[in-house]
């Protein structure tokens, strides 16, 4: 699979070519006609005007990076490119097909993965499940689909753990959503290959609102990766999705995230799990790319002896503001939790650890870790660290640790005496540091995502 920096040779775009679109610009109008040309039952629209509502009454954020560039009025909130999604890459108009294959996602299919999906602008283009595990009951389709052929689940589970009222995004999602995708992994049965999505924005100053529901039944398990990418653009284009994850007892899932936007995307994500009864919860989210990056991974530990870890990666540079980081939120007690967040700042870039770790007084016996370390390759860049800690119960053990490094001369000096340039070497000291986290990722994508790096230090010294 290939996940490309903003360097960045998948900063191509195709000729803008759209089935149906929006005026730029949120009405209740606007939201009204996306129902409408998806032909969404009443109550999917109930939930966008709610939405909506909710979003005329919220804010941009008060804290975090600065959002001030970032225009609303400007943005298409939905462009439909093809009029379904196909189940054969034979069966993708041309000129889409096309972007997919210099992406790599249909090697990746043949050759990884148990099911994939791919997301252009604001609708799946395709979606593919291998029939074995069709068989065993799993779903795996866009979200579009899952309202028309699973409307009782979706009823069931959407915005229960992400309401509109969380936050504006979240509003936002609400009312606009489009595509995304819907798992579901009946009681036992445990995926042994990953599902994966792949996400592409194409049109310029477009926003993409995919909405992402998983449901791990009892003593299941899943692997979902998801990537994204976009064209270089000089105006700005937003994602704002939701994701939400049920896991139930004693099941497993792990949601991979390797996002790789231009740097002219505003990337304000918000993503929620809730983990009962002995279950696992695990976030891995590689951040590379986009003009701001806003992502706090959850997970809300609601019964006892669950469990969550969170992996946090994030490069920034220059005019870059990755703001990255994750939440805990001990609800029962014997629960867990690791969040683990490296970051790396080179030009004018600028990294910032934001998390929460929360035990109610019903969490005892609690047991959570945070570890922040963050790497400097200049003098310009800038890492900063917000810890929220909130315990309401003294029986518990909690730690936090966290570190800020610069790459020493020394260190470069001792490569480049054995035959490396600056770069490569560069690279080869960041990649030590982020292989914590790498070494999580499929063999595969680790592979890659070492590849990305080595791309974004280039330039990155000297």
């Amino acid at each position: 699979m290939s996940f490309t920096p903003p360097s960045y040779q998948f900063g191509f775009a195709d000729p803008e070519s759209s089935r149906a679109r929006t005026e730029r610009g949120l009405t209740e109008a606007t939201v009204r006609e996306i129902s409408a040309l998806k032909n969404e039952p009443r109550w999917m629209l109930e939930k966008r005007l709610a939405g909506f509502a909710a979003f005329q009454a919220a804010k941009f954020p008060s804290w975090g990076p600065d959002l001030s560039k970032l225009h609303l009025d400007e943005i298409t909130f939905f462009s439909r490119a093809t009029d379904r999604a196909e189940r054969t890459w034979d069966d993708v108009p041309d000129r889409i097909k096309t972007t997919f294959d210099r992406l790599g996602v249909p090697q990746a299919e043949r050759a990884l993965l148990a099911g994939v999906g791919a997301q252009y602008d604001s609708e799946a283009i395709y979606h593919n499940l291998k029939q074995e595990w069709q068989d065993l009951g799993v779903i795996f389709c866009d979200m579009d689909t899952a309202v028309r052929e699973h409307p009782e689940l979706v009823q069931k589970y959407f915005g229960t753990i992400i309401p509109a009222t969380d936050n504006m995004f979240a509003a936002l999602n609400t009312a606009v959503w489009s595509g995304g995708s819907f798992v579901y992994i009946p009681k036992g049965v445990k995926l042994s290959v990953p599902l994966q999505a792949y996400f592409r924005i194409n049109a310029n100053q477009v926003g993409q609102f995919e909405r992402t529901i998983i449901i791990a039944e009892p003593d299941s398990y899943v692997h979902y990766v998801e990537g994204c990418s976009a064209p270089t653009y000089s105006d700005s284009a937003l994602h704002a999705a939701v994701v939400e994850v049920f896991c139930k007892s004693e099941s497993r899932v792990r949601y991979t995230t390797i996002q790789n936007w231009s740097n002219a995307v505003y990337n304000l994500v918000t993503k929620r799990a809730v983990a009962d009864r002995a279950a696992t919860m695990e976030w891995v989210d590689c951040n590379l790319g986009s003009q701001v990056t806003m992502k706090y991974p959850s997970v809300l530990l609601r019964e006892p002896y669950s469990r969550a870890e969170i992996l946090s990666l994030a490069i920034a540079g220059s005019g870059q503001h990755q703001d990255a980081g994750a939440k805990a939120i001990h609800l029962a007690p014997h629960t867990s939790s690791l969040i683990t967040s490296k970051s790396v700042s080179f030009g004018s870039g600028r990294t910032s650890y934001r998390g929460i770790v929360k035990a109610t007084k019903a969490a005892h016996h609690v047991t959570s870790k945070v570890v922040c370390d963050a790497l400097l390759l200049n003098d310009e860049s800038r890492s900063d660290t917000y810890p929220t800690i909130d315990i309401q119960h003294e029986d518990n053990q909690i730690e936090h640790e966290a570190s800020v490094s610069k790459v020493g001369e020394e260190q470069l000096l001792y490569l480049q005496n054995r035959g490396l340039k600056p770069e490569v070497a560069t690279a080869l000291i960041v990649n030590g540091f982020m292989e914590p986290i790498v070494k999580e990722l499929p063999m595969e994508y680790a592979v890659e995502m070492n590849r990305l790096i080595e791309l974004e230090m280039e330039g990155s010294v000297g």
